[in-house]
């Protein structure tokens, strides 16, 4: 058995990063790559995979490790600040979903059991695919990511009550006697969670930390306890590891333990990936296969569309509600399950399965795209989707203020650079899309626009003819050349100051017309040789300047800001 299993887990590895290079070649997405593993190593063509069971649990180690990682970078503020739009996009987007994609059903002449079902198997997203999407792009940490991640797991929190409910019918059993004692368990866990977290994990971490090896096995461990125990209780090993790591995400360690674990979830994870494709097994699906387009054409437009009315709605501008939007335009992994055990119950046919199935392959393929050139797709037509944008009151013209210099988004950057606009005794104007930021430069009674530095109509609105100097915190390489060159048309005076996470995009946008780019991953280096030099070696001057920077912090802190988790 041990070595069956290592020769198939060689063979897989071998063909994953075989399919990986070419993958790499062609600039397409890894995920890709991972899901043709498992299609060609499945029972489809080379029929390596036997040991599907032992693979299985692998996999769901890399999805521990991933949801970990991710319960990790959040922390209690963050889930408290998305908790208005997650509840509402999560609940809304199903809802919404689900009745579509019902009367779709119909009109294809499913029955009224079968619609239901396929309506709700519609509406929930991969939680795993959207998670590492968002990590790789490093977008976990973004508006958009927060908020996908909050809305998340609302949905996996209706997925528990699709699942009690399907449970109680296949078995007979109360309904209501179930959801009952799991709202019960929920509460005892909450409370013994809030308890360990804030009195007892402090000591041990402490303790754990002075060995490094220590502090990592010790991770792991609670990790997979913390998973298997909650799945015990009913909820789940996803939402067990996600808890696990939202419990130590204040944890001072929280970056080092990333830092060993990230291996270990990037390999487990293949494996994951590998195991869906290895199961996406196409039967008779000929007569369907009309069917399955529809269905997942509505999935990869119909949800994003949903969700940015939602958003809209909401208050939130259309970048956001486009971003947030893509993340939704995949079925989950959850959809398969739902629908196989409808077909265990009697409830569905196997031509189901397989449409559902087909829609897998194609949403998840079709989404991985959508959310790897989000940017890029956005500035092609944010002209439309100024429909799905509500006109917010902040959003008004600024052409009757009087300021020299435009700050483009307000975060950790906009931050200190407002210390020197002040110095400089120069009128300024931040622009914002969130409406939290909003409406705190409000309360601190900065002059401040609502809008989106990526909208050509918006820049149109500013009075940047007569402005002294922009600079953008914004990394977005296609928002920095749209400032520069909407600036530089008239007027060619003006200081323009972008950022960017990567040397190449500096290299575009100095060439752009940028005069100075901020990459804000060397800064630090630059500061600390700029205090040596000032410094010397006179500890008594470091002393002095490090009160000054815990103050800093501290005042950081209060303003919500986190430093970013680079997972």
């Amino acid at each position: 058995m041990a070595e069956t299993l290592f020769l198939e887990l060689s063979l897989i590895i071998i063909i994953a990063t075989l399919i990986s290079i070419i993958m790499r070649a062609i600039n397409q997405p890894m995920i890709i790559g991972y899901l043709l593993t498992g299609i060609f190593a499945g029972p489809m063509f080379l029929k390596i995979v036997n040991s599907s069971d032992a693979i299985a649990t692998l996999s769901q180690i890399g999805i521990i490790f991933l949801l970990f990682i991710v319960g990790l970078s959040l922390n209690m503020k963050t889930l408290k600040e998305m908790g208005k739009p997650a509840i509402m996009t999560g609940v809304g987007q199903v809802l919404f979903t689900s009745i579509l994609g019902y009367l779709i059903a119909n009109l294809l002449g499913f029955n009224h059991i079968e619609g239901i079902y396929i309506g709700i198997a519609l509406s929930f997203s991969s939680t795993i695919i959207i998670v590492k999407l968002l990590t790789d792009k490093k977008e976990i940490d973004t508006l958009h990511g927060k908020i996908s991640v909050g809305f998340l797991l609302v949905q996996d929190f209706i997925a528990l009550l699709v699942l009690l409910f399907l449970s109680a019918r296949g078995t007979n059993s109360n309904i209501l006697l179930l959801i009952t004692e799991t709202v019960l368990k929920g509460i005892a866990l909450v409370a013994g969670l809030y308890i360990v977290t804030n009195y007892v994990m402090p000591r041990v971490l402490h303790f754990m930390a002075k060995s490094q090896e220590l502090l990592f096995l010790f991770s792991i461990a609670w990790a997979l306890f913390l998973s298997v125990m909650i799945e015990k209780l009913g909820f789940g090993i996803e939402i067990g590891a996600l808890i696990a790591g939202i419990s130590i995400a204040s944890s001072p360690y929280n970056h080092e333990i990333i830092s060993k674990i990230k291996p270990l979830r990037d390999f487990f994870i293949i494996l994951f990936f590998v195991l869906l494709g290895t199961q996406m097994i196409i039967g008779n699906a000929s007569s369907i296969i009309l069917s399955a387009i529809i269905f997942s054409l509505f999935v990869l437009i119909g949800n994003p569309l949903i969700l940015m009315f939602i958003l809209g709605r909401m208050g939130y501008n259309k970048h956001t509600s486009f971003m947030v939007g893509l993340t939704v335009a995949q079925i989950s992994e959850f959809s398969l399950i739902l629908i196989i055990f409808g077909r265990n119950i009697g409830d569905l046919s196997q031509d189901i399965v397989s449409m559902l199935t087909i829609v897998g392959i194609i949403t998840f393929a079709g989404s991985t795209y959508l959310m790897m050139y989000n940017s890029r797709i956005y500035h092609r037509i944010s002209k439309l989707l100024s429909v799905f944008e509500r006109k917010n009151a902040h959003a008004k013209s600024q052409s009757a203020y009087n300021y020299k210099i435009v700050l483009f988004g307000y975060n950790r950057i906009g931050y200190s650079l407002l210390k020197s606009f002040v110095k400089l005794r120069k009128k300024f104007l931040v622009v914002d899309y969130n409406p939290e930021v909003i409406s705190m430069l409000k309360e601190i009674n900065y002059q401040f626009v609502y809008g989106d530095a990526g909208d050509i109509e918006f820049l149109n609105e500013l009075n940047l003819d007569k402005i002294e100097m922009a600079i953008s915190t914004i990394p977005d390489l296609e928002t920095g050349l749209l400032i520069i060159k909407k600036i530089r048309d008239m007027n060619r005076r003006a200081v323009i100051i972008i950022t960017s996470h990567h040397i190449d995009d500096a290299f575009k946008l100095y060439e752009a017309g940028a005069d100075y780019v901020i990459l804000p991953h060397f800064l630090g280096g630059e500061h600390a040789s700029a205090l040596i030099e000032k410094f010397g070696t006179d500890i008594n001057k470091f002393i002095k300047h490090k009160y000054y920077h815990l103050a800093e912090l501290h005042n950081r802190k209060k303003f919500g800001h986190e430093h970013p988790k680079h997972l």
